[in-house]
């Protein structure tokens, strides 16, 4: 009965420690405000906070990951709704857009056993992260991650929406990656793109269905 009880609650409350220290930041600061509201008798202020001190635990949380992946596979990484799987301005790679909801861990995971190449960042626009303009108009930031001693690639892009206002990159270009690792973190609603070279490899994800950060298996080298 006990260990029935404890299973059950690490389920339902095991996410709490896996917040990024990012979100016990945020965490803090709202219950502080609502630690000063509930002793100034203002406790629907004070229910309020509660309430936003505990979706900003729960929206930085950062599942942990045991997958384990063969060399042919590319690794999903992002959590979230697979949007489209195209090819969009370059004719010879394939772009797999992810969209992440608010209620969506919003850590980015490394696609590759491989090396960071350039990172590009771009200012833009704050569309909302599901707009079809938000690929090309949005600020972004682009990761090359590329196959170790090889050609091969499968390029990580984080997206801002119109909440997510800050974009986080934990890695710099020459670093080396293990499949899974994780590599930044977009605050609130976003999108995040995968870039991959057309002919060499077979998406198996589809439109519409839901992935997961370093456990989905994005595509597979042919």
């Amino acid at each position: 009965m006990l260990e029935d009880l404890q299973r059950t609650l690490g389920k339902v409350f095991g996410w709490i420690f896996t917040v990024h220290s990012t979100g016990m930041r945020f965490f803090s600061v709202a219950l502080i405000f609502a630690v000063l509201f509930l002793l100034l008798g203002w406790r629907v202020l004070g229910g309020l906070f509660i309430l936003v001190a505990c979706f900003c635990a729960f929206f930085f949380r950062i599942p942990k990951v045991n997958a384990q992946f063969s060399e042919d596979e590319i690794a999903c990484p992002a959590d979230g709704t697979v949007l489209s799987v195209k090819t969009e301005d370059d004719p010879n790679s394939v772009v797999v857009r992810i969209f992440l909801s608010i209620f969506d861990p919003h850590a980015q995971r490394s696609t590759l056993d491989g090396v960071v190449g350039e990172i590009f960042y771009h200012k833009g626009e704050f569309l909302f992260a599901n707009n079809p303009d938000a690929a090309s108009k949005n600020e972004r930031n682009l990761i090359q991650i590329y196959k170790k001693d090889s050609d091969r690639f499968a390029h990580v892009e984080q997206l801002t929406g119109a909440i997510a206002r800050r974009i986080e990159c934990w890695v710099k270009p020459g670093q080396e990656l293990k499949k899974g690792q994780l590599i930044g973190l977009v605050r609130f609603g976003s999108q995040v793109a995968v870039y991959m070279p057309k002919d060499a490899v077979r998406v198996v994800v589809k439109e519409g269905q839901k992935v997961q950060a370093g456990n989905t298996v994005l595509a597979l080298w042919k």
